[in-house]
């Protein structure tokens, strides 16, 4: 029972910094675009 609750919890762990690096990942790709959109104005 102990090690399905170990494993669970470290599943969630992962599944939520995943979240946070994709979340990351979008924000530079976003700045990317406005940068190269800024430039060709």
């Amino acid at each position: 029972m102990k090690a399905l609750i170990l494993m669970i919890t470290l599943i969630t762990i992962t599944l939520l910094s995943a979240c946070n690096t994709l979340s990351g990942i979008g924000k530079d790709v976003k700045k990317g675009g406005q940068a190269i959109e800024k430039s060709a104005n």
